[in-house]
């Protein structure tokens, strides 16, 4: 039996999408060690990994802390995270070194620890990955960061950090340059996708039939519309209230989950249609719904497309931009921008979506595609490989 070891942080995003892959690799045989935040536990513990809890400096989005909109404060969190957890990881994982690590692609320390006890390495992105000529591409949506104030006093501690730790790599080749990665996104959300370098990125898609902790949803009487901008950022009471104001008066079913952030009192009353939820198994629901407002949140158009149900999406930060205009290239979404989110705007949107035949008919060429990916499995038999090695 190997030993296995996950590093990561304590973020839904990060967490979920690897989950089907620690269950898979515990079928298997494998012991696996999974470092998480405490409030993270249980469901790490659900797959059949054993968490290995070390205390976090990252917002807690249990307790409603709120992550930062982006930039050079929101990737200096992550080395603050690096730089406190290090020390933690090194004396749990000490005198059980493991034979294999697997990180998130925010979990700097697991880098730092696998070229330390010179074993394999293998990032699990729930995220798009680098390209052939990403920073080109790229170099006007980076340039706010690039000149931000703080960029250059961000990039020194980072790159003096590396070196503490005897890591011959720039920043950039550390963060976004892994040696070995499996990439847990549909391939059809990935910019360029014929641009990556396929010796060292393989994509498996996200393996959303085997999630141990996913809930179910009864079957409507009528279409049901979805609504949901995912877990950090749902504060946006105004949006809800144009929502029901779009959708009060149609006859479909609409759940909408608000999160953790809005009193529903601030909502009004509701139409007779309209459920208000802090919280739903989202992709239960979406194997019900006929359409899905979402903050395109990488997740959320995962399950979409998965699920092949069209989305209206509404961005509201990082990589949710590049994913809405992904769907909406992909001929499965429409791009309604927040500041142009009205009533009669967001459900011309839904409807011209539902009533669209080749909408339907992309979406489920995408469906199809998605199941055939190769999910869980697969990703495990390139870990394997790392381990034959």
């Amino acid at each position: 039996m190997s030993h296995i070891a996950m590093f990561n942080i304590g973020a839904h995003g990060h967490v979920n999408p690897n989950l089907p892959v620690i269950a898979e690799l515990v079928a298997r045989g494998h012991r696996v060690s999974y470092a998480v935040p405490e409030s993270f536990a249980p469901v790490v513990a659900s797959s059949g990994a054993t968490p290995v809890v070390y205390d976090s400096v990252l917002p807690d989005e249990a307790a409603g802390e709120r992550w930062p909109d982006g930039g050079v404060e929101a990737m200096s969190i992550f080395l603050d995270e690096a730089e406190q957890a290090l020390p933690q990881l090194r004396a749990a994982f000490a005198g059980d070194r493991p034979d294999v690590v697997l990180h998130d692609i925010a979990a700097y320390a697991a880098r730092v620890l696998a070229h330390q006890w010179s074993v394999p390495i293998v990032q699990l992105s729930p995220a798009m990955v680098a390209w052939d000529g990403y920073a080109d591409d790229m170099a006007e949506v980076l340039a706010p960061i690039r000149d931000d104030p703080a960029w250059p006093a961000y990039q020194t501690r980072f790159a003096a950090w590396l070196a503490e730790h005897g890591i011959a790599l720039s920043v950039d080749e550390f963060t976004g340059r892994p040696p070995r990665c499996i990439v847990l996104i549909p391939r059809a959300l990935q910019p360029h996708a014929d641009r990556v370098d396929a010796a060292v990125y393989t994509f498996v898609g996200p393996s959303l039939d085997a999630r141990p902790h996913q809930g179910d949803w009864p079957a409507p009487d009528r279409p049901l519309l979805l609504i949901s901008l995912g877990s950090a950022y749902t504060d946006h009471p105004a949006f809800y209230r144009d929502c029901l104001t779009a959708f009060g008066g149609l006859d479909w079913q609409v759940v909408i989950s608000i999160g953790r952030h809005v009193d529903p009192t601030e909502l009004g009353e509701l139409p007779p249609n309209v459920e208000l939820h802090r919280w739903v198994p989202q992709l239960a629901v979406l194997g019900r719904a006929s359409a899905f407002i979402t903050h395109a949140g990488m997740g959320g158009c995962s399950e979409g497309l998965y699920q092949g149900v069209p989305m209206v999406a509404v961005p509201q930060a990082v990589d949710q931009f590049t994913n809405a205009a992904m769907l909406e290239e992909l001929g499965v979404g429409v791009h309604v921008p927040m500041d142009q989110a009205t009533p009669q705007a967001l459900r011309t949107a839904v409807l011209d979506l539902v009533g669209s035949p080749v909408v339907a008919a992309r979406a489920a060429a995408l469906r199809a595609e998605l199941r055939a990916a190769g999910g869980a499995a697969r990703a495990a038999d390139i870990i394997e490989a790392q381990l034959r090695r």
